[in-house]
């Protein structure tokens, strides 16, 4: 069994009100079963959910609470834990906590720590979906990102929620945060690599209600944006129209129609190493736009809809001036899916195709779990059923293993 990467590193949870919080005894017990050294904080809110004595069992010391402590360090322990920590993470972070910490308030101990620490800092949102959806909390979370790039935001997940709705605001499970906070510690294979990546569906207008697109959900292509930044890429995702939030460290440009895409994807070119394409492009539109509803009054029963194809924006890539040293296409097929893969290989003149078939409800479009071909001109490989962070992280793998991209 290998050694995980939190061994002897020092991990400060930071408990928060939220009734997830019974979540987090579990994730202390499991830092410390992967041989770190666990402080935790709680705020004052936390406590009435969760005791202070059940944490302190678990990580198998005193657990804080109060800002004036006078007998911690003669009432500097803020300071104390502040230098102490080489990872400071708010598990659950609820909307209230996240709104305190964009405003820079120190108000209570664990507010306090993360503007005394120089630890890497991680927070895992916890709410009702419509907390987490509020423009409110999406402002202030993005706020913070832009203050403080290097925040690590794990999640949420979507699920259903103790107040019974269902969607976004899941705090993700112990074990999940354990391996994020592994994979902060771990190697980085993609540093200093500048990644492009296309994700969603695009949409063509007919008019200014009605557009053509398809069934993609973008989670596939999230979730690679997600996996690459884990190692250490700078990313930018480029997406279509979706309702996933954008992933940590990555800088996402939103588009909408194939055109604009491709523009912004040629935009990005500049000291690419590597370009993903996972959009779900749409292979033509309207030749015209109606700058008005088109009406069903009698006038458009014989009205015909000429449509003109979308540029091929992975095969304009891959053959652009400024080609990355990587160019990695999706196929999304109904069948025949490796003679298909292997076609566009050669067609599109890019390095890898990454093929599924789509018309499987367990692995379409939509769906959270993917079953895949890794197809290259010198090996084909296949790997799921399995999550779409699993199948993003193989990927990865696979991504690392080619010299090219390495090559000065």
């Amino acid at each position: 069994m290998s050694q995980s990467s939190l061994t002897n590193k020092n991990i400060l949870v930071g408990i928060t009100g939220g009734i997830a919080a019974y979540k987090t005894a579990e994730l202390v017990r499991q830092f410390v079963k992967a041989g770190a050294h666990v402080r935790v904080v709680m705020t004052p809110a936390a406590c009435e959910f969760i005791t202070p004595l059940t944490l302190q069992a678990l990580s198998g010391n005193p657990v804080s609470h109060s800002l004036l402590n006078e007998s911690a360090e003669m009432g500097m322990g803020h300071i104390e834990l502040a230098r102490w920590a080489d990872l400071l993470i708010v598990a659950p972070a609820t909307a209230d906590f996240i709104a305190r910490m964009n405003a820079g308030m120190a108000n209570d101990l664990l507010s306090t720590l993360c503007l005394a620490t120089n630890a890497m800092i991680a927070i895992a949102p916890a709410m009702n979906e419509k907390m987490w959806l509020n423009p409110i909390t999406q402002h202030n979370l993005m706020d913070i990102n832009r203050k403080l790039p290097s925040l690590h935001v794990f999640g949420p997940a979507a699920g259903e929620q103790a107040c019974g709705d269902i969607g976004f605001g899941r705090m993700l499970e112990p074990l999940e945060l354990v391996e994020r906070s592994e994979q902060l510690f771990g190697s980085k294979p993609l540093s200093g690599q500048k990644v492009v990546i296309t994700a969603g569906p695009t949409q063509e207008s007919i008019d200014p209600v009605r557009y053509l697109s398809n069934h993609s959900s973008g989670k596939m292509g999230y979730a690679l944006a997600d996996a690459a930044a884990m190692a250490g890429a700078h990313v930018v995702l480029i997406s279509g129209p979706t309702a996933l939030p954008t992933p940590t460290g990555v800088q996402r440009i939103n588009v909408r129609s194939a055109l604009e895409m491709l523009e912004a994807s040629q935009a990005e070119l500049e000291n690419c190493d590597l370009f993903v394409g996972t959009a779900a492009v749409a292979d033509y539109r309207p030749e015209s736009t109606a700058d008005h509803k088109l009406k069903k009054d009698g006038s458009c029963n014989d009205r015909t809809l000429t449509l003109v194809e979308n540029p091929d924006i992975i095969a304009s890539i891959a053959n652009h001036a400024k080609r990355p040293k990587l160019v990695i296409a999706f196929a999304a097929e109904t069948q025949n899916v490796t003679e298909y893969a292997h076609k566009k290989l050669t067609k599109k003149g890019v390095d890898a195709v990454v093929a599924n078939d789509v018309s499987r409800s367990d692995i379409g479009f939509g769906s959270d779990t993917n079953e895949i071909l890794w197809v290259t001109t010198d090996k084909t490989v296949s790997f799921g059923p399995a999550s779409k962070k699993l199948v993003a992280q193989f990927i990865i793998e696979q991504l690392t293993t080619m010299s090219i991209l390495n090559d000065a």
